[in-house]
């Protein structure tokens, strides 16, 4: 039986990312992604709900990634989740959400810095929101 393991994301970065090496050498960059949506509560006025996303992306998306990537920028992330658990301090068994990055796109226009050719992840000229197929 097929499976899917699949997550779209639009939303902006919540702090400057952080770029480290595993012990072979591979770049892994991971940063925060905040997605918001508007809730009507029952009363007719209107909450702000915020959802808070960890990141990672490998290899040269890593090194793009941190590279260009700055808090408050918009961006697309294309990807799978994948659960990590842990051992607190506490003895506590902690566990959370992260998305391994498949596909990052750059569509926050303002302050964007070229990429070189033939770099990076695929980044489409002028992506707007409601190009994104979902």
């Amino acid at each position: 039986m097929a499976s899917l393991n699949k997550i779209l994301l639009i939303g902006n970065v919540g702090g400057d990312p952080e770029m480290r090496f595993t012990p072979s050498g591979v770049p892994v960059t991971t940063f925060s992604l905040a997605t918001n949506r508007n809730v009507t509560l029952p009363d007719g006025s209107i909450k702000k709900e915020t959802e808070w996303f960890r990141i990672t992306a490998w290899r040269k998306q890593a090194e793009t990634c941190n590279q260009f990537l700055t808090k408050g920028k918009l961006i697309y992330v294309e990807g799978s989740l994948r659960t990590n658990t842990w051992d607190g301090k506490d003895g506590q068994k902690h566990t959370s959400l992260e998305v391994n990055a498949d596909r990052v796109l750059f569509i926050d226009r303002q302050g964007a810095a070229p990429l070189p050719p033939d770099e990076g992840p695929a980044i489409e000229g002028d992506i707007e929101p409601e190009d994104i197929p979902f």
